[in-house]
């Protein structure tokens, strides 16, 4: 028995049989997939009226979007397989960020403090024979998604939505006119389509088909009680060199109810990977010397574990018409971060409002609904970033600190440059001037650790980089051009062109990064 099912087989709910599952689905990852199922298929007769606006695949972060829409007039159903509510486990966030829930009045402001559970400063980042970086109010608030979910849920049904628990989706025929949605239980007809069923959604599985993902990012961790009293974070640490041909790294939250830890790395899909059961026995073997503590001395409370594709074709774009994918279906998030509620959160308001719009417009075409998916060069750029962070499964290995001399190097670089350039990557945010600096002190202060990048990423991937890069640069050259055509776009009487100028003003702005807002306070 390994020391991974020793420990979870004891925690309430038998955790150890979700690890089972989620390295069955790791296992299949690393080998070529076989073909989809066809679940989404077009008819060319039409449908007739519909009886919704829009239907919402997958309630979790679906919620979030459908409450708002719903908020606005709009018919919204939401399919959800299981019962809508919200893990135990706390989604760290910034202050700043959550502002959105008051901007959309889905949340009073009292209602957004209350789901809060925990609060922290500061949080640190830390690297071997570097100087630690601390920071404050950066992913520093621990939102309770029970309450968050439960809250968003009324509000959803008090504003006139449906949610449909224990039904699962089943197949979607796509006409002219709208979408025929089948589930376990029932048909549907709605204008447009909404997945947000998450990575392994079986609409997202059909439109990626047999691609398998260019990245995954491993999670493994606990919530416990008994460590040594701390009211600090770790944003990103590592204290190990390169093992088992990747680097690890560790996050920590304090928690409403005990500690959170995490370790989290990046890897490939090769097939001889190790699994999350080896990883968890990983986590446990260095945890005690991460936090200065014994296992002997810990009350888990429960186990997190978890694994996260990441895709160079992100955001994904639908082949369909008033079909639109979203949260994790969509890639969205960069393939630095864990997790879609900080995406979605980010992308709340832009997609509200260009949502409403599409359907006000009847803009729900394919290269209508394109532009709510927009190229954003702010994330494709990051993927430089991770790749310098990811050892081959067959690569040899010459200096087993590379990893962390880079990224120490990058680190103070963007300390030294100040708060301007520091603060939003660490909230998963580039910027072309914050992202230059950078670049340019990293180059003057560490100028051989940078030349080591050359060989171990490739020329033709960086040249692909330069190529976002630039486009970066672009976008926030024609950004002030894009907040005059949104403003000129008010005035204008055509409902369709309206749209599809705000939309690329939301391009320019999102994706050159200009969409980041501090406030520490609210």
């Amino acid at each position: 028995m390994s020391q991974s099912q020793d420990l979870l087989t004891q925690i309430p709910g038998n955790p150890w049989r979700g690890l089972q599952s989620a390295d069955r689905r790791w296992s299949q990852l690393r080998q070529t997939p076989p073909p989809s199922p066809q679940v989404v298929q077009e008819s060319p007769d039409s449908l007739g009226e519909c009886e919704w606006d829009v239907v919402i695949c997958g309630g979790t972060l679906g919620i979030l979007l459908g409450a708002s829409l719903a908020q606005r007039g709009w018919r919204v159903a939401i399919l959800e397989r299981g019962v809508l509510k919200g893990r135990d486990q706390e989604w760290n966030i910034s202050r700043s960020e959550l502002q959105t829930f008051v901007e959309l009045e889905l949340l009073t402001p009292e209602e957004l403090q209350t789901a809060i559970a925990s609060e922290y400063n500061p949080a640190r980042v830390a690297f071997p024979g570097s100087p630690e970086i601390w920071v404050e109010d950066i992913l520093n608030i621990g939102v309770d998604p029970v309450y968050l979910l439960d809250i968003l849920k009324q509000k959803f049904l008090a504003a006139g939505g449906t949610l449909l628990e224990q039904i699962s989706f089943q197949r979607a025929e796509i006409h002219p006119d709208g979408v025929r949605v089948t589930t376990d239980g029932q048909v549907l007809t709605t204008r447009l389509l909404l997945d947000a069923m998450g990575h392994f959604s079986p609409i997202i599985q059909q439109i990626r088909g047999q691609q398998r993902p260019d990245s995954v990012c491993l999670v493994v961790g606990t919530c416990a009680q008994g460590y040594p009293k701390n009211e600090t974070g770790d944003l990103f640490v590592s204290f190990t060199p390169i093992l088992n041909q990747c680097q690890y790294f560790w996050e920590a939250f304090p928690a409403r109810d005990g500690r959170t830890t995490y370790l989290f790395t990046y890897l490939d899909t090769h097939p001889d990977r190790f699994s999350l059961e080896f990883f968890f026995d990983e986590y446990l073997r260095l945890l005690p010397e991460y936090q200065q503590c014994q296992l002997d001395q810990l009350d888990v409370k429960r186990a997190l574990f978890g694994m996260f594709p990441s895709y160079r074709n992100s955001p994904v774009r639908s082949p369909f018409p008033r079909l639109l994918p979203i949260g994790d279906s969509s890639g969205s998030q960069s393939p630095l971060s864990f997790g879609g509620f900080g995406a979605m959160v980010r992308h709340l308001n832009r997609l509200t409002q260009g949502i409403s719009e599409a359907l006000t417009a009847d803009c729900l075409d394919r290269p209508s609904l394109d532009l709510l998916q927009p190229y954003q060069p702010n994330l494709s750029v990051t993927w430089l970033f991770q790749q310098t962070m990811t050892v081959g499964a067959t690569e040899t290995v010459r200096d087993d600190q590379a990893i962390n001399g880079l990224l120490a190097a990058v680190f103070q670089a963007m300390n030294a440059a100040g708060d301007e350039v520091l603060r939003p990557f660490l909230q998963d945010v580039v910027q072309f001037g914050s992202l230059s600096q950078a670049l340019f002190r990293t180059s003057i202060s560490s100028p051989l650790t940078v030349a080591k990048v050359v060989p171990q990423v490739g020329i033709p991937p960086l040249l692909n980089w330069l190529r976002h890069y630039l486009a970066l640069g672009g976008y926030q050259a024609l950004n002030p051009l894009g907040r005059a055509i949104a403003q000129w776009s008010r005035e204008s009487d055509n409902p369709q062109q309206r749209y599809q100028l705000r939309r690329w003003a939301d391009a320019w702005y999102y994706g050159s990064g200009n969409d980041y807002e501090e406030t520490s306070r609210f």
